[in-house]
C-alpha cells in the first residue's frame, strides 16, 4: 500500500470513528472533519500541501474521472471503502489546487423513529400517488429523511422503487419491493435521459434525487398524476418558498400549467433543520405541511403568502410550523434557546410562542 493510499485509509478511518458528516481536504489547512455541525481540524494531521491535496484525491478516483475533473474542473461521486464505510465525494478546484468534500453515507438506513422525525412522515409512506417534498439547506438531513421513508415503503409494500441519483448515496437492500436505483453517468447518461425513460420501466414509487431544473420538476408532477408515489429534495427553506421556487422555475407563460399541476400533485412538504442537540449529536426541527383544500386553493389562487397561517393554524391535521417544532425541543429541553433562534426564520414570533406553550 503506497504512503497516500494509507493516508487516505486514516482519514477515513478518522471520519468514521468519529461519527463525522463531513471530512473536507483543502490545500493550506489540516484535514477537517464536521462533527455535529461544527470543522473539527484533525491536530496530529500535517497542513495539506497542493502535492498531498492532489495525491489523496487521485487515490480516490479513476483515470477516467481524472480526465473529467482537469476537463470540467469539478466531480461528484461515490466512493466505497473497503466496504465499511460509503461516501459521497465532491471533488472541485480553489485557487487553481484540488480540494475534496466527502459526506459520510451512514451503511445502515435508519428508521423515522430513529431519526426523531414525526410519526405522520409514516403516513406519507402508505399514499399510492402524489408528490412529496423534503427541503431545506445542504448538510441538513434531506437524504437521510428521503432514505427513511423509501426504505419502509421497501419493507411494507411490494412495489416497484426507482430512483435517479447524482450519485447513489444510500444502497437499499431489496425486501417486499423491487427497488432500481440509478446512478447518473453509471446507469444513465445524464439526469435527463433517466428522467425522460422512468415511466416506461413500470414504476410505482419514484424518487428523483433532486430537483435540479423546469425539466426536472414537470417530469416529478407528470409521474404524481399518472398515479406514482414521487419523493423528491429542493434547496428550500420553508413550504412556501418551496412552492414559490417550483413556479418560478417556468417561463411566464407556462406558470398557470404548472400552478393547477402543482396544486392537484402535491401532498405534503417536510421542511427540516439538523440542530445541535444539547446531549451531544443533531437532532431535527421540521415544519410539516400537508396540502389541504385550503393550501390547494391558496396555490391555485397564488396567493402563496397566506400559505404559512394555514399550517400554523392546522395543527390538528398534522401540520407542524418550524417555529412550533423549535419550540417544543426547546421546552424538552433538547435544544437551547440560542439555537432555536438562529435557525428560526422568524425569532420574534418563537420567543411569544414559547411563553405560550
Amino acid at each position: 500500500m503506497g504512503e497516500y493510499q494509507e493516508k487516505l485509509k486514516d482519514l477515513l478511518i478518522a471520519a468514521a470513528k468519529q461519527n463525522a458528516s463531513d471530512l473536507h481536504i483543502a490545500v493550506g489547512r489540516r484535514p477537517t472533519l464536521r462533527i455535529d455541525g461544527a470543522l473539527v481540524p484533525l491536530q496530529k494531521e500535517q497542513i495539506v500541501t497542493p502535492e498531498v491535496a492532489e495525491a489523496l484525491i487521485t487515490e480516490l478516483i479513476s483515470p477516467e474521472q481524472k480526465n473529467r475533473l482537469l476537463k470540467e474542473r469539478q466531480l461528484d461521486f461515490a466512493y466505497n471503502f473497503e466496504d465499511k464505510a460509503r461516501f459521497r465525494v465532491n471533488v472541485y478546484f480553489q485557487r487553481g489546487y484540488m480540494a475534496a468534500a466527502l459526506r459520510l453515507i451512514p451503511s445502515r438506513i435508519r428508521t423515522i423513529e430513529e431519526l426523531n422525525l414525526p410519526p405522520i412522515l409514516h403516513d406519507f409512506t402508505k399514499l399510492s400517488q402524489g408528490f412529496i417534498l423534503v427541503v431545506g439547506p445542504a448538510g441538513h438531513g434531506k437524504s437521510t429523511t428521503l432514505a427513511a421513508m423509501l426504505d419502509e415503503v421497501n419493507h411494507t409494500r411490494a412495489d416497484h422503487i426507482i430512483t435517479i441519483e447524482d450519485p447513489i448515496e444510500y444502497v437499499a437492500t431489496q425486501d417486499r419491493s423491487i427497488i432500481s436505483q440509478r446512478e447518473v453517468e453509471t446507469d444513465t447518461p445524464s439526469f435527463h435521459d433517466g428522467l425522460r425513460t422512468i415511466l416506461r420501466q413500470d414504476p410505482d414509487v419514484i424518487m428523483i434525487g433532486e430537483m435540479r431544473d423546469a425539466v426536472s420538476i414537470s417530469t416529478a408532477m407528470t409521474a404524481a398524476e399518472t398515479g406514482h408515489l414521487v419523493f423528491s429534495t429542493l434547496h428550500t427553506n420553508s413550504a412556501s418558498q418551496t412552492i414559490d421556487r417550483i413556479i418560478d422555475t417556468f417561463p411566464a407563460e407556462q406558470q398557470g400549467q404548472v400552478v393547477s399541476q402543482l396544486a392537484a400533485t402535491l401532498v405534503a412538504t417536510v421542511s427540516q433543520r439538523l440542530i445541535p442537540r444539547l446531549s451531544g449529536g443533531r437532532i431535527p426541527a421540521t415544519e410539516i405541511m400537508i396540502v389541504n383544500p385550503a393550501i390547494r386553493n391558496l396555490v391555485r389562487e397564488r396567493k402563496i403568502y397566506q400559505i404559512d397561517l394555514v399550517v400554523e393554524t392546522s395543527l390538528q391535521e398534522g401540520m407542524v410550523t418550524l417555529n412550533r417544532s423549535l419550540a417544543t425541543l426547546v421546552k424538552n429541553k433538547e435544544i437551547s434557546m440560542e439555537n432555536a433562534e438562529l435557525y428560526s426564520l422568524n425569532p420574534a414570533d418563537l420567543r411569544i410562542l414559547l411563553e405560550r406553550i
